[in-house]
C-alpha cells in the first residue's frame, strides 16, 4: 500500500515485482489512465485497460483490495494484469484522465482527491449508478472539466482485486471531443463504445433499470432473472420501472426505449444469474447507492414516486441492525 506522503511521478510504474501468471504486456501508452475506485466494475476497467499495454493506476480507500492489487495485479477470471493502486492523491499528481467508478455515496471524497491531483486540464469522467453524481464532481472540478457516461458491463466482486465478468455490454460517451483518447482507450480494450449526443436519456434509462431491479434483488437476497419468475415481483418491478419514467418525463427528458417494462425485463432476463450490485453491497454489510438511486426519483417526483420512496426506505433499513 501507498505511504502517506510518499511522492513518485504521475507517470512512472509501480515498482512492485510481476506475480507469477501475470501478463507480460509492457504499457506502450504515455498516459496512464487513473481509475477512481477498487470495486468490481473499478477492477474490471483496469485489468481490461492494462490488457491492451495502458498503464493503470487505481486510487482507493480499501487497504485489502490495494493491498492485492499491487501484489497479485487485476485479476479477471484466471487472467492477472498488471496495475498500480494507491490511496493517496499525492502519489496520482497531474492526472489527465480519470474514470470515476465508486460507489455514489463516496463520491464526494472523489471530487475532493481529483480536485488535488488532475491536472489543470485534466477530465474526469462519471461511469455511475444513480443521479448527482455529475454534479458533485463539478462543484470541485468545474463543469467543462466532467463528463457522463454509462455503462451496461456488469461485473462481480470474488475478493480484493479478483472480479468475475459478468457478461458484454456497451460504454456510452459523451459526444464530446476531451473524450476522444478514452474512446481509443476503451475501444483497444476490446469493450464496445458509442459517442451519443443525449447522455441524460442514458443516464435515466439505466436509472429506470436500477430503481426496478437493484432493490428488488437487494430485498430478497436474489439474483436479477428471479424476479420474473415470481408475479408478485414482477409486478412490483413493473410498476417501479413505470414509476421512474413519469418521473423522467417530469424533468423533460425522453428515455431511450419506448417500453420501460419491455426494457427492464430484457436485462432481468439477460443478466439473470448476476447478483445486481446493490445486492452484493448488501450480502457484503456495505452501504448502498439507494440514495442516489430509488432516493433520488422519490425526492425528484415527490407525491408521483411513492414506491420509490418505500424502496428507498426499506433497503436503507437494512443496514439498521
Amino acid at each position: 500500500m501507498s505511504k502517506p506522503g510518499a511522492s513518485r511521478p504521475w507517470n512512472t510504474p509501480s515498482p512492485c515485482p510481476m506475480p507469477s501468471g501475470m501478463s507480460s504486456c509492457v504499457a506502450s501508452k504515455p498516459e496512464p489512465v487513473l481509475i477512481c475506485g477498487t470495486g468490481a466494475l473499478a477492477t474490471l476497467f483496469a485489468a481490461r485497460l492494462s490488457a491492451a499495454c495502458i498503464r493503470v493506476t487505481m486510487l482507493g480507500s480499501w487497504p485489502e483490495a490495494i493491498a492485492a492489487l499491487n501484489r497479485d495485479g487485476a485479476r479477471l477470471g484466471d487472467d492477472v494484469y498488471p496495475v498500480r493502486a494507491v490511496s493517496d492523491p499525492r502519489e496520482c499528481q497531474g492526472a489527465g484522465l480519470a474514470l470515476v467508478l465508486v460507489k455514489a455515496w463516496q463520491t464526494e471524497r472523489s471530487a475532493r482527491q481529483l480536485a488535488e491531483c488532475l491536472a489543470e486540464d485534466g477530465i474526469a469522467v462519471s461511469l455511475q449508478n444513480g443521479l448527482g453524481n455529475r454534479e458533485t464532481l463539478a462543484a470541485h472540478l468545474s463543469p467543462s472539466r466532467v463528463k457522463q457516461a454509462v455503462t451496461t458491463l456488469g461485473a462481480t466482486l470474488l475478493g480484493p482485486g479478483q472480479v468475475r465478468f459478468g457478461g458484454e455490454g456497451v460504454i456510452s460517451l459523451e459526444a464530446a471531443p476531451a473524450l476522444d483518447v478514452l474512446a481509443a482507450h476503451l475501444t483497444e480494450s476490446g469493450l464496445r463504445v458509442e459517442r451519443v449526443e443525449a447522455i441524460e436519456s442514458l443516464v435515466w434509462g439505466k436509472l429506470v433499470i436500477n430503481t426496478a431491479i437493484n432493490p428488488l434483488t437487494a430485498l430478497f437476497k436474489i439474483p436479477n432473472g428471479k424476479l420474473l419468475e415470481s408475479p408478485p415481483a414482477r409486478e412490483m418491478m413493473a410498476a417501479l420501472a413505470r414509476e421512474t419514467a413519469v418521473v423522467a418525463a417530469l424533468q423533460g427528458v425522453s428515455l431511450p426505449f419506448a417500453d420501460p417494462l419491455a426494457a427492464v425485463e430484457a436485462v432481468a432476463q439477460r443478466t439473470a444469474t448476476n447478483h445486481s450490485s446493490m445486492l452484493q453491497d448488501v450480502l457484503r454489510g456495505a452501504p448502498t447507492e439507494i440514495d442516489a438511486i430509488c432516493g433520488a426519483v422519490a425526492r425528484l417526483g415527490g407525491e408521483k414516486a411513492p414506491l420509490n420512496r418505500a424502496m428507498w426506505q426499506l433497503v436503507k433499513a437494512l443496514g439498521s441492525w
